[in-house]
């Protein structure tokens, strides 16, 4: 009876002293998370209004093998059409150390650039940034900037001239933008300079965020009998979108619009290069490999889309000359 007792004490024994020496160490350190970068990425509307531009955004990621929480972590911060927000929203997210900036509005760009000259900024969009003083060059940046610029100037003359074809009366013009934000700034003055050009009066609708009295802007256009409706794109008036084309085809006001978006809502005219394939490109950029800005020119558009919304032209009972829509990407019956 006692040997059996001594061989199961030995038996626990030997057991417990596997157990001790297979077992991990207390004292060995723990096996950190491998640690992903984190880009910043403020967007001046909403979450439902940039929907889609986001998501071409991370479609442009997922083609280069990162997914956000896998191997990236996107940071998104939305100023719901309050520009004047963006510098906190910007300062967020410098506190918080992301690796890269994705600059989706002028209004980004200016607050990311002035609050740090050493994370990377990408531009995903901006109207003239050498004139802005975003970047020394197109082809030589220089600092912690670079990305994809529009073609402001040459656009606003070709958006004119495509709805004077269409009207060839056209004497009246109406500018629909947001008085706030960097871009629209730049593009109004490029459409100021265009409408002289083709002799065209323009009238300057001026939005506000605070009070965005959209109602307000069109009794104005009506006032001054405008005979169309140029709308400069940015996040407050693209968050109004479906409401400034309601009001537009309403007045029977033809509408040039430069972002995809209006005429989705039912607008009659876009000429632009499509924005979701701009999103798309700039996730693309070297700079998320470690490359610095500095050296990576600015790239511009090289093709331009025209689309015209038939079923609008027939809602405010304008005829589009065969010229015209031959010369369309794409024509929504």
């Amino acid at each position: 009876m006692k040997k059996k007792t001594t061989g199961l004490t030995l038996g626990v024994l030997l057991f417990i002293l596997c157990f001790v020496l297979l077992a991990p160490s207390s004292s060995a350190p723990a096996q950190q998370p491998k640690k992903v970068p984190r880009l910043g990425y403020p967007l001046g509307g909403t979450r439902s209004s940039v929907g889609i531009y986001e998501e071409a955004f991370r479609h442009g990621l997922r083609d280069l093998g990162y997914v956000d929480g896998i191997n990236i972590s996107i940071e998104s911060r939305y100023a719901e059409g309050k520009l004047t927000e963006m510098p906190a929203i910007v300062n967020e997210l410098v506190q918080q150390k992301v690796y890269i900036i994705f600059a989706g509005t002028n209004a980004s760009i200016v607050a990311a650039k002035q609050r740090t000259t050493t994370i990377p900024i990408v531009m995903v969009s901006s109207v003239n940034p050498v004139v802005a003083g975003y970047v020394d060059s197109l082809a030589h940046p220089g600092g912690n900037v670079t990305g994809l610029a529009t073609m402001s100037r040459e656009l606003s003359a070709k958006r004119i001239e495509l709805i004077k074809e269409l009207i060839p009366n056209l004497s009246r013009i109406a500018m629909l933008w947001d008085v706030e934000g960097p871009g629209p700034i730049v593009a109004s003055k490029d459409y100021q300079e265009a409408a002289q050009r083709f002799k065209l009066k323009i009238q300057s609708l001026e939005l506000h965020s605070h009070t965005p009295d959209i109602e307000g802007l069109f009794r104005a256009a009506r006032r001054e009998r405008a005979e169309a409706l140029i709308i400069v794109s940015n996040p407050l008036t693209s968050q109004h979108a479906h409401r400034i084309i309601e009001l537009a085809n309403r007045n029977q006001l033809p509408t040039m619009s430069e972002d995809i978006r209006f005429v989705d809502a039912g607008g009659l005219l876009f000429y632009a290069t499509d924005a979701r394939q701009v999103y798309r490109r700039a996730a693309t950029y070297k700079v998320l490999k470690g490359a610095k800005p500095a050296d990576i020119p600015v790239e511009q558009p090289t093709k331009f889309e025209l689309v015209i919304n038939l079923k609008t032209a027939k809602q405010i009972g304008l005829t589009i000359s065969p010229n015209v829509l031959a010369r369309a990407d794409r024509v929504i019956k």
